[in-house]
């Protein structure tokens, strides 16, 4: 009897020996049954994406991609999902018949980590701290979740570019001269996409309200540590990274992710 071909998916970007995608991957792999799978890091900037992924042999099944080179993926892609597009990033490639197909599972991520963070509790109003990358699956996850309305505290006005991915929910952008408690007060949720030094000084003001802070690595954050001390429930960048990950290890397999397995296994290696 032939023993299954080797099937493999990496984690692009850099740097990227950080990286807990791997223990993820192959915990979910070697739960599931797939001895034959096998999921691996590549150093990749934006500009070396389209080789790297021209060049992988039919081995490889999919690329999960991170910064700097989501922006990269969906330029590159054949073909997109409309959540990706609309974001305007991708952090998922999938081979296909036609191609690579691009999608944005960074949505499942903010998705699932709001689900444990304010259970079935509806969001009227969020706060989401950051205008770049990360804050775009954000923000689109939360006009998909019915969010009446949307502040950003970001150095930048990017109201432009936002609208269009916003569509019709009223959003405003203040620097971070604004009085932050006020609107730290007023949100039901705050969503944090920014290094803890972009907001030094600032934690006591925004720690009014429950946080999800896309760090995981030192965790916790200063900002978390302030809301927790507040009384509010904080829940970190771990938790939308497995769920991201939940939706690439189905796309690259086809199995069901095996999701305590893989959640277990990346908490013992945070520890």
């Amino acid at each position: 009897m032939s023993q299954p071909k080797t099937q493999r998916a990496a984690v692009l970007g850099t740097p990227i020996e950080h990286s807990r995608s791997p223990i993820l991957h192959n915990a979910g792999y070697a739960a599931a049954g797939l001895p034959h799978w096998e999921y691996s890091r590549i150093e990749c900037a934006a500009e070396d994406l389209p080789r790297i992924v021209r060049e992988a042999d039919e081995s490889f099944r999919g690329f999960s991609v991170t910064m700097p080179a989501k922006f990269a993926a969906l330029k590159f892609a054949d073909e997109a999902s409309e959540r990706a597009r609309e974001i305007g990033s991708a952090n998922t490639l999938i081979r296909t018949e036609n191609g690579w197909f691009a999608d944005n599972t960074d949505v499942d991520g903010i998705i699932g980590a709001l689900s444990e963070l304010v259970g079935s509790r509806p969001i009227r109003r969020a706060l989401v701290i950051g205008g770049g990358g990360t804050a775009r699956p954000a923000l689109w996850a939360l006009r998909q979740a019915g969010v009446e309305e949307i502040d950003i505290i970001n150095r930048t006005d990017r109201s432009e570019e936002l609208r269009t991915l916003l569509g019709e929910v009223p959003f405003s952008i203040s620097s971070f001269d604004a009085d932050l408690a006020a609107l730290s007060f007023a949100a039901d949720v705050i969503i944090s996409t920014v290094p803890p030094a972009a907001i030094e000084g600032h934690e006591s003001a925004l720690a009014h309200a429950p946080i999800l802070d896309v760090i995981y690595d030192p965790w916790p954050t200063p900002l978390t540590t302030a809301a927790a001390a507040n009384g509010y429930v904080t829940v970190g960048g771990d938790v939308m990274l497995a769920y991201q990950a939940f939706g690439q290890f189905e796309l690259f397999t086809g199995v069901e992710p095996p999701r305590e397995i893989m959640r277990q296994a990346l908490k013992d290696s945070l520890r």
